[in-house]
């Protein structure tokens, strides 16, 4: 099994407690996050080297990637686990679009570019990807992260078509709601996203923990999530009626009601 590890968006959440999971196993990690002073906080706490700043662009991976590689001598698993959200359909504007699809999609393509060259001539590597149950099912009330989750989905799918005959693993993580700061931002989300279980981040890296000693493309903390999916795919109309009835409750609990006359 791997013993090196680069893992994004560690400062807090999902991916501070991937970090902390693979540093309480043995591995050597590094962490990195936009929030500089909360990343020097969990590095700290985690015996982690620390390198802050914006994964989203190639700038930002190629040096993370560079410094990983010459702190660690070699990547054997990177988690690409920064997200971000917006809470907004059509209103939202093209650059929160654009900051989203950089942020969901665009980062796991740039680390890729970087990786897996360089897991190709060493025989293999193993790339994490946090997605969310949005890539696989849909987000009601964020058009951007419903969309770039599932490009998130779709870029790993064909990472592993392309790839795992030459060594390189691709799986992807796709909880429901996850006891985070973004859940407790997502305002009239919040009661669609708790209408299953919430998990910790804690059982969310447990689950990453155990699907390490595989290969496994699907990453589900929330078993649930592979039921939905299967039913989505058999019965795409009647799911989405479903989802729209869901839509529906949202509209009614935030629409004021009219006065009488």
């Amino acid at each position: 099994m791997a013993d090196t590890a680069v893992v994004t968006g560690a400062a807090r959440g999902i991916g501070r407690a991937i970090a902390a999971r693979l540093t309480r196993e043995g591995w050597s990690v590094v962490v990195a996050d936009l929030d500089a002073d909360a990343l020097g906080d969990a590095a700290a706490e985690l015996g982690a080297l620390a390198v802050p700043g914006d994964t989203s662009t190639d700038s930002g991976v190629r040096h993370l990637v560079d410094t990983a590689y010459g702190h660690l001598g070699h990547v054997d698993a990177f988690f690409a686990n920064a997200g971000i959200g917006t809470l907004q359909g059509l209103e939202a504007s093209d650059a929160q679009w654009a900051r989203a699809l950089d942020t969901n999609v665009m980062a796991h393509v740039r680390a890729a570019r970087h990786l897996v060259p360089r897991w190709l001539d060493a025989g293999g590597g193993r790339l994490v990807v946090t997605a969310s149950a949005a890539g696989l099912l849909t987000m009601l009330g964020d058009a951007p992260y419903s969309v770039s989750k599932h490009g998130a989905v779709a870029f790993a799918e064909w990472l592993s078509a392309t790839y795992r005959h030459r060594g390189i693993v691709v799986q992807a993580i796709c909880p429901q709601g996850v006891q985070t700061r973004m859940l407790e931002e997502s305002g009239p989300l919040q009661g669609l996203l708790t209408r299953d279980a919430t998990v910790t981040p804690d059982e969310v890296a447990d689950a990453v923990w155990a699907a390490l000693a595989g290969d496994d493309f699907l990453v589900l903390p929330h078993p649930e999530v592979r039921d939905y999916y299967a039913q989505r795919a058999a019965h795409p109309d009647a799911w989405l009626a479903g989802m729209n009835r869901l839509q529906q409750k949202l509209d009614s609990q935030h629409t004021p009601a009219k006065e009488n006359a």
